[in-house]
């Protein structure tokens, strides 16, 4: 199992360690693979720096200024979460070239890349050995230079080589059909309904780019996708039993 832990999920300490709880009893069930973003503690190194925080097309463009203060501040997360999941290694891209991308458009969103290789060897190594991956989301050209990569589609990626399901935790229940309405929480999708979703208008906004991400992941290989909430412990394992948050499926 993939799981991909949001950045904004992340914002209470106390829920974080005890979503990090969870993930580390899972080791008894499963081999878990963890892919984590870091937007909110990001932003606050880039304040620190006093470097300019800017979006295009929901990418956040990276000039090599920035580049050194995003991989400084998902270093620290990753090792934090991973003594936080125990029994855990906190891992990069550059970590035997683990997750390995190419740029998107330098002059567009300037070290903004996207996973175009996984060393699957390294992370069943590590899964044999009974120790939980810690991904950040970072990644490696071909000459070794670091670059940043959407989280989501980082754990798509990784989800599609490993041929397993994923489970991104987020700040949102899952997709609903008539928000807010909690009857209306869709518990599973096709990938056609979701096509439907987005064309009827029930599937919008923030929720978008969530959707895109599992489709993403279905499409690199992965079996399911798992949209659920991260905000509330004790929601990890009901989303893998199928009782929370909402699964996509081809």
């Amino acid at each position: 199992m993939v799981i991909k832990y949001g950045g904004n999920a992340m914002k209470s300490p106390e829920l974080r360690r005890a979503v990090a709880r969870e993930i580390g009893e899972l080791r008894a069930e499963l081999g878990v693979v963890v892919l984590h973003g870091g937007g909110p503690v990001i932003e606050r190194e880039l304040k620190l720096r006093g470097i300019e925080s800017r979006f295009v097309d929901g990418l956040r463009c990276t000039s090599p200024a920035a580049m050194e203060a995003i991989e400084l501040a998902l270093c620290k997360l990753n090792k934090e979460l991973s003594g936080e999941v125990g029994e855990a290694v906190g891992l990069m891209g550059r970590d035997s070239r683990l997750l390995r991308g190419e740029l998107l458009d330098r002059e567009r969103y300037g070290r903004v890349g996207r996973v175009t290789g996984v060393n699957t060897a390294l992370l069943h190594a590590l899964l044999g050995a009974g120790i939980t991956p810690v991904l950040g989301c970072l990644a490696v050209d071909d000459g070794g230079e670091v670059m940043n990569v959407n989280a989501d589609t980082a754990a798509g990626a990784v989800a599609g080589a490993l041929g397993q399901g994923i489970v991104f935790l987020t700040d949102v229940d899952g997709v609903y059909r008539q928000f807010p309405d909690p009857a209306s929480l869709a518990a599973s999708l096709t990938r056609a309904e979701v096509e439907e979703g987005r064309a009827q208008g029930w599937i919008s906004g923030g929720m978008l780019p969530k959707v895109d991400a599992a489709l993403w992941a279905l499409e690199a290989g992965a079996p399911f996708a798992v949209i659920a909430s991260g905000m509330t412990a004790g929601v990890l394992a009901a989303a893998i039993r199928g009782e929370a948050g909402t699964r996509i499926v081809p």
